[in-house]
């Protein structure tokens, strides 16, 4: 389980693999269908947004592998079950506070 968590945290916080252009992701227009199938490097730009957004600023600069994880499980399956919902309230379903 361990290893699979380090897998997962390397993957999601690796960017160096981001295209050299540039890309414009309208995060307030992605479906969760967009998001699903946007790929790895979206999926991780994504995953590390809402980690962010959702710590606020009054957080401590922390990840924690475990609850990144299992917050991007949750994003996941729901994503998957609302297709067509934007990423943002799916997000705030999700991990609002």
């Amino acid at each position: 389980m361990k290893t699979t968590v380090s897998i997962l945290f390397a993957a999601a916080f690796t960017l160096s693999s981001v295209p050299a252009h540039a890309v414009v992701l309208d995060l307030s227009t992605m479906t969760c269908k967009q998001f699903v199938d946007g790929g790895d490097d979206t999926i991780k730009m994504v995953l590390t947004w809402m980690d962010g957004w959702y710590k606020g600023d009054s957080d401590e600069a922390i990840i924690d592998t475990d609850v990144f994880v299992e917050n991007a499980k949750k994003f996941g399956t729901y994503c998957g079950k609302n297709p067509t919902m934007s990423i943002v309230n799916a997000a705030e379903s999700v991990l609002g506070k």
